[in-house]
């Protein structure tokens, strides 16, 4: 057997493992490239291999830096399966066809600008892939249950186990069968934190071979729930009620908006804050809401106690779903008393950016940044403190308060990856951190060495092949 990692090697996004084997080769998610000057490059040079050669494609979770690339791997002639879990075929549905809107648009700018300019790369004016391959793509996906052990041919079964991250995200057992021996390979996907909002704990694993494991934030702790609840109550009420301003908060549509949401309505059923009015501005999230809603069995116990409570207090938890565009830009006139939950959770595209635009130079106002930033954008330029921004070609200062909220978290941080990885019974021969920054993957790499006594642990080089043994 061998593994090539094709991304989130030294980097956070565009997942995509290869494995090959005595009786074929199958892909592990198949994620877009984001952030960084180099992200379109990388997202245009991937996939250059013989797709005839991939049996099929298991994804982990809906995110796109493990999904996004699955339009073009069928555009390009991939004809095989795209095993999935229910919930994640389900959210595909709508990310992947939204992905596909987003590459068109940015395509249309691309084309509008070299216009005015001699030169440019005439691959840079055609889009990544377009709505109508997305929806093609969609016609490969293979729903399989939780806990559901499946054959996916000659030598080769696979189990999608529970990794509590977002709605549908799964572990992924596979046992290859080679020369009569048959060899488990754990890939972990993106793993939750535990005792979090809405999704169950990340199911613990008793046995592999070999382990891929993620590393976003392997080399740090997050701060508690109850310390980030706090800290969010107080900042509610100095905006909305001190200071008369708006609390904006970029979310990603699937699963942090989801939290967001549990975390504020607790609030005010806990009488921390007396009332709140909430707006969520992402036609994508109201939609993975309800699908959210839909999948309840996910949930857990709090969770649905929490969600009847809301049911009955519509007068305390004000929740609204925009969705036309004139009903979005009538927000950016309202100057206080508004929480407004809007996509894309970096920062980088979508509504978010107007709300930003109109909130952003105001004193009274507050940005929460509430979940991972990758490297090159927007949000991490918030993050480390940017006194200016550029948006849509407009310099604007940045005056509202901005607050780094790390406690909301949907990935889990080291001590939870360490309680996790414990929950093997033996070592694995061999264990490959992915999916992480250079210093948090050798971060964590260098705590499962001390704290744990394992060998063979190494950090997952991009486009070379491991021939495992």
């Amino acid at each position: 057997m061998k593994l090539t990692f094709l991304g989130a090697a030294g980097e956070v996004t565009g997942s995509c493992m290869r494995v090959d084997h005595q009786h074929g080769s199958f892909l592990v998610d198949c994620g877009l490239f984001q952030g960084g000057r180099e992200a379109d490059r990388k997202n245009r040079e991937a996939l250059a291999f013989e797709l005839r050669d991939i049996d099929f494609v298991l994804l982990t979770h809906a995110h796109l830096d493990h999904t996004g690339l699955v339009p073009r791997l069928v555009a390009l002639g991939y004809k095989g399966p795209i095993h999935a879990t229910a919930a994640t075929v389900d959210l595909l549905g709508v990310m992947l066809m939204d992905s596909a809107h987003i590459q068109e648009k940015e395509a249309e700018w691309a084309l509008r600008s070299t216009r005015s300019r001699k030169g440019g790369r005439a691959r840079d004016l055609v889009p990544l892939y377009t709505v109508e391959q997305a929806r093609r793509s969609l016609g490969r996906l293979r729903p399989i249950e939780f806990d559901e052990r499946v054959s996916l041919g000659k030598g080769v079964h696979c189990r999608f186990r529970n990794a509590g991250h977002i709605l549908g995200s799964a572990i992924i057992e596979i046992d290859v069968e080679e020369k009569g021996h048959v060899r488990r390979l754990v890939c972990s996907g993106d793993l939750g934190q535990p005792m979090r909002p809405v999704l169950q704990d990340p199911v613990r694993i008793p046995a592999a071979d070999y382990l891929c494991v993620e590393s976003t934030y392997g080399n740090r702790a997050h701060r508690s729930f109850a310390e980030t609840f706090d800290e969010l109550a107080e900042i509610l009420r100095r905006t909305l009620d001190v200071e008369g301003g708006n609390v904006i908060i970029p979310a990603f549509a699937v699963g942090r908006t989801q939290e967001i949401l549990f975390v504020l309505a607790d609030l005010v059923r806990a009488g921390r804050i007396p009332r709140l009015d909430v707006v969520v501005d992402s036609p994508m999230a109201s939609t993975v809401t309800e699908l959210t809603v839909r999948h309840e069995r996910l949930w857990d116990e709090e969770t649905r106690a929490l969600y009847a409570w809301v049911r009955q207090h519509g007068d305390r938890f004000r929740l609204r779903f925009v969705e036309d565009v004139e009903e979005s830009m009538a927000l950016n006139a309202v100057r206080g008393g508004l929480v407004i939950v809007s996509a894309s959770g970096m920062c980088d595209a979508g509504r978010i950016k107007h709300h930003l635009r109109h909130n952003i130079g105001r004193r009274e106002c507050a940005i929460v940044i509430a979940g991972f930033q990758a490297a090159g954008t927007l949000g991490r330029r918030l993050v480390d403190g940017a006194r200016q921004v550029t948006l849509f070609g407009e310099r604007l200062p940045v005056r509202a308060r901005i607050h780094t909220i790390g406690g909301l978290s949907a990935h889990a941080d080291q001590p939870a990856l360490l309680n996790w990885l414990r929950g093997f019974e033996r070592p694995p021969r061999k264990t490959f951190i992915v999916h992480g920054e250079p210093a948090a993957s050798a971060g964590l790499a260098e705590v499962i060495e001390q704290q744990l006594g394992w060998r063979g642990v190494s950090i997952a080089v991009p486009e070379a092949p491991i021939l495992l043994d």
